[in-house]
């Protein structure tokens, strides 16, 4: 079978630090914190009481009253990143087959807070079952893919993707996979994630997994910092519009970036914990690499999955080390969710932008927040930190590992007639 090219049409964010992508694109190389205190609840009681939250969002900017209501916040995150990805793609009713065009979307979570509301509302009450009845419909994982669908018509492959934070990624790779043999000409595909809720901090705070510096969050996701103490929560969605070559150019689309290769594999280790030596990490890459036909010399740029995690932190680097050798002193190395906390399933997509946004400027992304250097970790390795670097960038590498072992990396490279 001969595999079809694919490429990158259109890109949609809504983040913690712009909820545009030309926002999110200004936070990212100015090397904004979107950490504060959380506004949703009253956080006053909880360990943690910071996050990454889109600000200032009303679903009412961008939705009818009577359909925001009927979404998750995680679904009306979906809805206003898939829109502003299609306009960009300039995909219209009149210049695609939408028996061709598909949506494969992630989330790690779904609907926690509906669940978390109507649970409540429930126990507070008299035992009488009186629920919402879009309780179920705004609470299920797939819903966001099957809004995006309904919303445009589109009526091609349609499913949703979950495995934990590795989720968005996956979903971008099935994306890669359907058009590459053929089953589809376009996927609206990324991740959407909103669990800043009290059970989404309460629960990971239990895990002893999120950062507790409370008397300074700005500065809060602090990868490979040696004073790293766990994660920060963000929320948003990213979208990327795939697209076969051949469709692309046949409609005149603009063209961002080639999807290289993917790879998934699992550590098989430890339901949160990463393999100690990396070992899922790195033969996550090297499959990757495989996929694209690409050496690790052709690799320019890492977008780490990079949490701020004592034991992550380490186990990524010693991966890259392992499959990289000497060419991990060139490599430019960031983790966003310096900036962005962890997005959680929307963090493979948000990061995916980032590969895309740093091929197409030639920008390389910083990690914020660096204060103390971490003795287990190369000094001589460049972890792009605190400030933007410029370089060209003809191929990066995305990674995101989740809870359960799961591992995805996705290259992107600069496209090329």
């Amino acid at each position: 079978m001969d595999l079809k090219r694919v490429v990158v049409t259109g890109i949609g964010a809504i983040t913690p630090i712009g909820k545009t992508v030309q926002d999110f694109w200004n936070g990212l190389q100015s090397g904004e914190s979107g950490c504060d205190f959380v506004h949703q609840f009253d956080i006053s009681k909880f360990k943690t009481r910071f996050a990454c939250e889109v600000k200032d969002f009303d679903p009412t900017n961008y939705l009818d009253r009577k359909e925001a209501r009927k979404l998750d916040r995680y679904a009306q995150f979906a809805l206003i990143a898939s829109d502003e990805a299609v306009k960009d793609a300039g995909i219209t009713a009149d210049n695609v087959d939408h028996d061709r065009v598909g949506v494969i979307f992630a989330s790690g979570i779904g609907g926690l807070i509906t669940f978390q509301e109507e649970v409540t509302n429930f126990a507070l009450g008299d035992g009488t079952p009186r629920f919402n009845p879009f309780f179920i419909p705004k609470m299920i994982l797939d819903i966001a893919a099957g809004h995006i669908s309904m919303r445009y018509g589109f009526r091609g492959p349609n499913f949703a993707v979950v495995s934990a934070c590795a989720s968005s990624t996956n979903a971008i790779i099935d994306a890669f996979d359907n058009i590459r043999i053929g089953k589809a000409d376009i996927i609206v595909t990324g991740g959407s994630e909103a669990v800043i809720s009290a059970a989404g901090v309460g629960g990971f705070n239990a895990m002893k997994a999120l950062s507790e510096r409370n008397d300074d969050p700005k500065t809060a996701s602090r990868p490979f910092d040696k004073e790293r103490d766990g994660f920060v929560m963000g929320e948003g969605a990213g979208v990327l519009i795939l697209e076969s070559l051949e469709h692309a150019l046949a409609r005149g689309a603009k063209i961002y970036c080639e999807v290289a290769g993917g790879g998934a594999t699992a550590d098989a280790h430890h339901i949160t914990a990463p393999h100690p030596e990396g070992l899922g990490a790195k033969n996550v890459m090297a499959a990757a690499l495989k996929d694209a036909a690409m050496k690790p010399e052709d690799i320019d740029y890492i977008n780490v999955h990079g949490t701020s995690t004592p034991l992550g932190d380490v186990a990524e680097v010693k991966a890259i080390m392992n499959i990289f050798g000497a060419h991990a002193y060139n490599l430019n190395i960031s983790s966003t969710k310096s900036m962005t906390g962890h997005c959680l399933g929307a963090a493979g997509a948000l990061e995916a932008l980032s590969c895309i946004l740093a091929v197409t400027k030639n920008i390389i992304p910083p990690t914020i927040n660096h204060f103390v250097d971490d003795p287990e970790l190369d000094p001589k390795l460049n972890f792009t930190f605190n400030k933007a670097q410029h370089k060209t960038v003809n191929a990066a590498l995305s990674n995101t590992f989740g809870f359960g072992g799961h591992n995805a990396s996705v290259i992107l490279k600069k496209y090329s007639a």
